[in-house]
């Protein structure tokens, strides 16, 4: 069974193309998706900056991709949302490897959802914190 069977037919064509192209282009992979949980992770390689880190935008693309996801399948059916805020807080770099976020659910409202995305390395530590808020709206 895949990360997207159990969504409803709209929000599988939506995502089943990877997410869009950045999410793509970074080689962001879905593990688990729902509107209170959602697992992603993220190669460092292809995604460092000058430095030989792992570039700060690279964290925020990959949780805002998360949070995101989450607040659509929240939102449901005939619905969609749109990022009306977003932070991040860098903890620790990382140089090689991969990245996991783990997104939760901070509030899903009926118009404004909010997650936090903690991202981690291999090694279960902590390298950043994301938080997201989301608009709902109708299509």
């Amino acid at each position: 069974m895949g990360v997207l069977d159990n969504l409803h037919p709209e929000l599988q064509e939506r995502f089943s193309t990877g997410g869009g192209e950045l999410t793509r282009k970074m080689g962001i992979e879905l593990l688990e998706i729902s509107a209170e949980r959602s697992v992603a992770r993220m190669p460092v390689d292809g995604n460092r900056q000058v430095v030989g880190i792992l570039h700060g935008g690279a964290h925020v693309v990959l949780g805002e991709t998360l949070g995101s996801v989450s607040a659509a399948i929240h939102a449901g059916a005939g619905r969609y949302a749109v990022g009306i805020d977003i932070n991040a807080t860098h903890t620790k770099s990382i140089a090689e490897g991969w990245v996991t976020g783990t997104c939760t659910a901070i509030s899903l409202g009926k118009t404004i959802c909010v997650h936090e995305i903690v991202m981690t390395n291999d090694a279960g530590e902590r390298l950043s914190t994301v938080r997201i808020t989301n608009l709902l709206r109708d299509q």
